[in-house]
């Protein structure tokens, strides 16, 4: 039986499994909870503070300030003091993410917080850069 090398490709081809690689190594994962009353609860929120390895107390404080509303911490799970949509609430997240954690230089997720006196930098552990952080908490 002679194979000739379009047919042994097609049949290689065929072999193969379906593309299961993910573009980005880093993704911030989606608010999941539900409201309960007046109040917002996010389950999974010790969960998105370690993907994005900064101190919950730290993103805390900026949900609230952006938000405009108290919140607390109940374990793993966080309660906000009003009812609020989870796209806005993502959408802050990313903006946590944008100022307070990706490298400017190189785009990476491997930085450092660093506080200064009683100012904020982000030093990148990829690239090695530093920079002051603009926004304030």
């Amino acid at each position: 039986m002679e194979y000739n090398y379009e047919t042994l490709l097609k049949k290689a081809k065929a072999n193969l499994p379906s593309s299961t690689t993910q573009t980005e190594r880093f993704e911030i994962p989606k608010v999941q909870g539900h409201v309960q009353g007046n109040k917002t609860i996010i389950s999974n929120f010790n969960q998105i503070c370690s993907t994005l390895r900064r101190d919950p107390q730290h993103l805390l404080k900026y949900l609230q300030r952006e938000l405009a509303t108290p919140a607390q911490i109940d374990g793993p799970r966080l309660i906000l003091g009003r009812k609020l949509l989870s796209t806005l609430i993502n959408a802050k997240i990313e903006q946590y993410t944008n100022n307070f954690v990706i490298c400017r230089e190189c785009k990476k997720p491997d930085t450092k917080l660093i506080k200064e006196d009683r100012v904020y930098s982000i030093k990148c552990m990829a690239c090695g850069a530093k920079h002051p952080i603009k926004a304030k908490i």
